[in-house]
């Protein structure tokens, strides 16, 4: 199976959990993609569910295979939400943010009883932080935030390039929020715990990509079929 395939096999194992009722969220990103289309058939042929997307392209691609939507204010809880990674550790802590839809993931995640994450089997990892660490900030005083992510990385481990990340027309890449979203090449995270501490706590910083605590569910898929990991 080439990783796209790896993709939509993990997505299809993951609609397995999905019962009549739920309340859903639905992650952003090629593998979350996957699992909005294959739920859209689903609920085609007749399942009764509802769904909370993560980004505005969720919510597009959620319409468009004609999913029921609703929101977090109208629908506070949630029972399961399903979202890709870009990296995944052992203890299932998770490395967002790719698609730039953080901050909306993981409040999603965090209002849900049960957080599953799809995945290639590429994105199991050892330890954290080969791929670059999204933070997403405020573009208000975007300077005197980026210092003090630099201090709080280098008081913890050394700190590699910081680059606020680019859309296509070379202009900032804005979130959905209206945010700006900084990458921060750490090559590894020696502490996850501390280090998702320690960025929130600066004031600037909306949300980091460190997801500690909120997977229960990790299924990989690869060459050799599908597994499915629980968080020790």
């Amino acid at each position: 199976m080439n990783a796209d395939t790896q993709k939509r096999a993990a997505a299809a194992r993951a609609l397995e959990f999905v019962r009549p009722g739920m309340r859903l969220g639905l992650g952003t990103g090629s593998t979350a993609r996957h699992f909005v289309e294959l739920l859209g058939e689903r609920v085609r042929a007749g399942l009764k569910v509802v769904a909370v997307p993560t980004s505005q392209a969720t919510r597009a691609d959620a319409e468009r295979a004609g999913i029921p939507l609703t929101t977090l204010d109208e629908t506070p809880e949630l029972d399961l939400t399903v979202d890709g990674a870009d990296e995944i550790a052992p203890d299932l802590n998770l490395i967002k943010g790719g698609g730039g839809a953080l901050l909306r993931e993981k409040i999603v995640a965090a209002a849900s009883a049960r957080m599953i994450v799809i995945a290639d089997r590429s994105k199991w990892v050892p330890a954290l932080g080969r791929f670059p660490l999204p933070i997403e900030i405020a573009s208000f005083g975007s300077g005197a935030t980026l210092r003090a992510i630099e201090k709080a990385i280098t008081a913890m481990q050394k700190c590699g390039p910081l680059r606020l990340r680019q859309a296509r027309d070379g202009h900032a890449f804005v979130t959905d929020g209206g945010h700006w979203i900084v990458d921060a090449a750490l090559g590894k995270i020696d502490d996850p715990v501390a280090m998702a501490h320690a960025l929130s706590g600066i004031p600037g910083v909306m949300g980091h990509g460190l997801f500690i605590g909120l997977a229960q569910t990790a299924i990989l898929a690869g060459a050799e079929g599908v597994t499915i990991v629980e968080r020790p």
